[in-house]
């Protein structure tokens, strides 16, 4: 469960006396996340979500993560959005934690989705992509390609507690993005962190993204690599080309990639399989004994940097000829 740090009742009501929600009537943990502690909130005027930001949240970047669920639904987005206090400000305290209520978003994830939603999760996606331009605050991904060594190197010394040999393989598959990495693609405003539980469907329509505590300034293409690795993988670990297909056909149907996005998509989905690897190896090795957070398995994401690995032309992920 993504709870990092605990609330009472008595300070969450003082907490929500600011935002004029009426009365609190119940609150929960919500499982899903790792990065922030997320409660589920029932007033007497609805529901809402109260989000702590936890110390991986740099407090500096909170106005880039508000204002732009603001632009994103300002621009025909359907997404949650952060709610003013009495005194305007979108940001308060609680528990010694900077707080947010954000309004609650109908619709719930899918646990085994099919090609049918992967094609507007693409959509979607490309959507986001177009509203977030004219977006005035910026954001440098700090997981993006520079940040992927100084991860691993506070994480290499007990990789192979994890598996044998992969303080050698991930070095050099490292090095080898570190050369090889994209340069001068179109970039803007990308969620960074689209998994299914970012995602939410009602009555098997996309009813709106979530999420945007990864979102940042980077390439557009970056961005389709994670949502591949994200959707079109299944259980045991196989690419699925059909809901690839889909996704890539759902995306380009409202933002068709350039030649040259196409040509770096193979190497783009290597890097963001690698750096879901890093990440999760970090919390793996990291995370305390004892927190209320559940470990995801960097393992997965290895198995994927294998199959991008043999990878030589976009059409392996269904992306069709250009017409």
């Amino acid at each position: 469960m993504a709870v990092y740090t605990d609330i009472t009742e008595d300070d969450l009501a003082r907490f929500l006396e600011a935002y004029g929600v009426g009365q609190l009537t119940s609150y929960k943990g919500i499982a899903e996340g790792v990065e922030n502690s997320n409660f589920l909130l029932h007033t007497t005027s609805g529901s809402y979500i109260l989000t702590l930001y936890e110390k991986r949240v740099e407090r500096t970047d909170l106005p880039f993560f508000l204002g732009l669920m603001q632009h994103l639904a300002d621009n025909g987005l359907s997404c949650p959005l952060p709610l003013p206090r009495a005194d305007g400000a979108l940001l308060g305290e609680l528990s010694g934690r900077p707080a947010a209520v954000i309004s609650f978003l109908e619709g719930m994830w899918l646990r085994k989705p099919e090609a049918r939603h992967c094609r507007e999760v693409g959509k979607a996606l490309a959507e986001m992509h177009l509203a977030g331009e004219g977006f005035d605050i910026t954001r440098r991904n700090a997981l993006s390609v520079e940040g992927w060594r100084p991860l691993w190197n506070n994480a290499q010394d007990r990789a192979d507690e994890v598996q044998p040999g992969l303080v050698d393989e991930i070095g050099t598959e490292l090095a080898f993005l570190e050369a090889n990495w994209p340069q001068d693609l179109p970039a803007g405003v990308i969620h960074a962190d689209l998994f299914p539980d970012n995602v939410f469907f009602l009555n098997d329509q996309l009813s709106g993204l979530i999420d945007f505590y990864f979102a940042c300034n980077d390439l557009l293409a970056y961005d389709v690599s994670i949502c591949l690795n994200a959707w079109c993988f299944e259980r045991d670990g196989a690419f699925n080309l059909t809901k690839g297909m889909a996704l890539m056909e759902g995306y380009e149907s409202v933002r068709p990639l350039s030649a040259a996005e196409r040509a770096a998509l193979p190497v783009l989905a290597r890097g963001s399989a690698l750096r879901f690897f890093l990440t999760r190896l970090y919390d793996w090795l990291m995370t305390p004994a004892g927190a209320l957070v559940v470990k995801k398995d960097p393992l997965e994401y290895l198995r994927k940097l294998h199959f991008h690995q043999t990878v030589s032309d976009a059409s392996a992920y269904g992306l069709r000829d250009a017409s």
